[in-house]
């Protein structure tokens, strides 16, 4: 009887700019944190995270309602490439795309390691339940929306 030798999982062996379209989106681990608003302080250049999200995210289930037409919808929205990333130093530092660029493993709550879609909310990662969509903040209040969550 011989031994098969397990496959190692895609995201170990595929670089990002090799994935199909649906491995690279399943790697999305679903926390919504890169659909935060985020300010820049004009004086420092300072990165701040809001607890406000674009207002085409479902703040349950934290997915675009509108994933197709985003960009249209909204202008500012960035779409996530391989080429993209490396610009995108915003990026969670827990972010599946990052950790994979970086050669890092997925994290044991990483829904694609986990086989559970509510692992990455069970583990705290997940901006679920945390958030408030943009369409009930206005712009001159975002500055008391600011936070700063792990990761």
């Amino acid at each position: 009887m011989t031994d098969i030798a397990p496959t190692a999982p895609f995201w170990r062996t595929t670089p990002l700019h090799k994935m199909t379209p649906e491995q690279w989106e399943s790697l999305c681990d679903g926390c919504a944190k890169c659909c935060l608003v985020k300010l820049i302080d004009s004086e420092t250049e300072a990165l701040s995270f809001t607890n406000v999200a674009c207002h085409l995210l479902d703040t349950q289930s934290c997915r675009c309602q509108d994933y197709q037409n985003r960009q249209i919808r909204v202008p500012d929205c960035v779409r996530l490439t391989p080429d993209t990333l490396d610009s995108l130093d915003w990026m969670p530092s827990t972010c599946a795309y990052r950790l994979v660029r970086d050669g890092q493993d997925l994290p044991q709550w990483h829904p694609l390691v986990s086989g559970d879609p509510n692992s990455v909310r069970d583990a705290g990662i997940s901006a679920h339940g945390r958030i408030v969509s943009e369409a009930g903040v206005e712009d001159a209040d975002l500055e008391a929306h600011i936070v700063t969550w792990a990761g």
